[in-house]
């Protein structure tokens, strides 16, 4: 689990102080996350029909790099947690497959520290970028946080009935950092007097 942030957000989307967590998806959150991606107003109108019948399972959790984003909540029965937004990201190939933040969750950075998340995990992984098809209301978003565009990934009728940008996250590798090693300490120099004979 890595403590992304100081700030949660409540049920009615407004900050309060508190930690956002970021940790592995366990099976036991596959219908949240479904839920999450179905009731997302980015794919309300004309996108509704990419969502419509969507399901996170337990098995793609087990099978793919999804981690989430939650906010801890006090309860009578021990802590809860609300999850605010997740990510799934492909190893070979590398694509960030999935991408979501709770509608009540945005505006809050969530998604920029989920894309940091993931850039640390492809960089682990020895990956060197992340492609990502977008959902074109998202273009916007993917740029703000340094995806590069690489093309168009033309519509796919009767799956996908419209054109989508494509991008590039670059993974910047892990540069070794040589250990410091202390400079030998100077010995000063004294001249030594010739000690020979005739002085």
């Amino acid at each position: 689990m890595v403590t992304v942030g100081a700030r949660r957000v409540g049920a009615a989307g407004a900050a309060r102080r508190g930690v956002v967590l970021i940790r592995r998806a366990e099976g036991r959150d596959a219908r949240r996350l479904t839920r999450l991606v179905r009731s997302s107003r980015a794919y309300e109108g004309r996108y509704a029909s990419m969502v419509e019948g969507y399901r996170v399972g337990p098995d793609y959790i087990e099978a793919h790099r999804v981690f989430v984003a939650v906010e801890e909540i006090p309860g009578d029965e021990g802590p809860g947690e609300r999850v605010l937004g997740f990510y799934s990201l492909m190893v070979e190939p590398a694509e960030l497959d999935l991408m979501f933040v709770s509608d009540q969750a945005q505006g809050y950075g969530i998604g920029r520290r989920l894309v940091e998340h993931m850039r640390g995990e492809a960089r682990r992984a020895g990956i060197d970028g992340v492609r990502v098809v977008s959902h074109p209301p998202a273009e916007g978003f993917y740029r703000s946080v340094g995806a590069r565009p690489v093309g168009t990934v033309p519509a796919n009728p009767p799956a996908v009935m419209w054109d989508r940008p494509e991008f590039v996250f670059p993974v910047a590798p892990v540069v070794p950092v040589a250990p410091v090693v202390p400079a030998a300490p100077v010995v000063p120099v004294v001249p030594v007097a010739d000690g020979g004979a005739g002085e």
